[in-house]
């Protein structure tokens, strides 16, 4: 898991640049009625939202993976503890 955690959390910086550039660009160019530019790449629109779509939902998941983490480091130490007791008990009716 981590490894997928790690390439995902460098995959998403990567691509936020370009994206982050793409945007403002494309508003720009838009606003100032500057079509020749625009239709030069027909899918000018397409890999923003992509883009745009692959930053989001990697965004969400790198924001609550630490939520997750802790919930599952919980869940071991209730195991853990309840493991503990009922070797406990076992112990002691012996």
């Amino acid at each position: 898991m981590k490894f997928w955690t790690k390439w995902l959390r460098k995959i998403h910086r990567w691509l936020a640049v370009p994206t982050f550039v793409l945007i403002p660009t494309a508003v720009i160019l838009k606003l100032t009625g500057n079509g020749q530019v625009m239709a030069a790449i027909p899918q000018w629109e397409m890999i923003q939202s992509l883009l745009m779509l692959f930053l989001a939902i990697s965004g969400a998941y790198l924001y609550y993976l630490p939520y997750l983490t802790k919930r599952k480091r919980k869940q071991r130490r209730r195991n853990n503890v309840s493991g503990r007791q009922t070797q406990m008990l076992k112990g002691d009716a012996q």
